[in-house]
């Protein structure tokens, strides 16, 4: 049984749903549209705080998303099978992230189904 790919739509609430959980696991396209959603976000803040010279916006944003994209990654981490401490391997987190998820349950749970 493969993981279930999820949506733009389903990846936003499932990411603000597990704003700081580290346990269990995340399907690649949840991850990455959870990211891209963090990303396209991060551009009208940016003007906003451009047009306004509140410069503390852009860093009130990624402050206050820090740690749920963190615990996605680790989730993702999980769902290739490995430790969550792989995030903070340089580049190679990259290469990891965009890995297919492992199909079968492994120490950090079932696959998302």
């Amino acid at each position: 049984m493969s993981p279930k790919n999820v949506t733009f739509a389903e990846a936003i609430p499932l990411f603000f749903k597990n704003y700081v959980n580290f346990n269990g696991r995340s399907t690649r396209s949840e991850f990455w549209y959870a990211f891209l959603a963090y990303f396209i976000g991060s551009f009208p803040i940016s003007v906003i705080a451009g047009i306004t010279g509140v410069v503390l916006l852009t860093s009130l944003y990624s402050l206050a998303l820090f740690l749920p994209l963190l615990s996605a990654e680790i989730r993702r981490m999980h769902d290739i099978g490995k430790s969550g401490w792989f995030v903070l391997i340089p580049f190679y987190n990259i290469y990891l992230l965009a890995q297919p998820s492992d199909p079968n349950p492994n120490q950090y749970g079932d696959p998302a189904v």
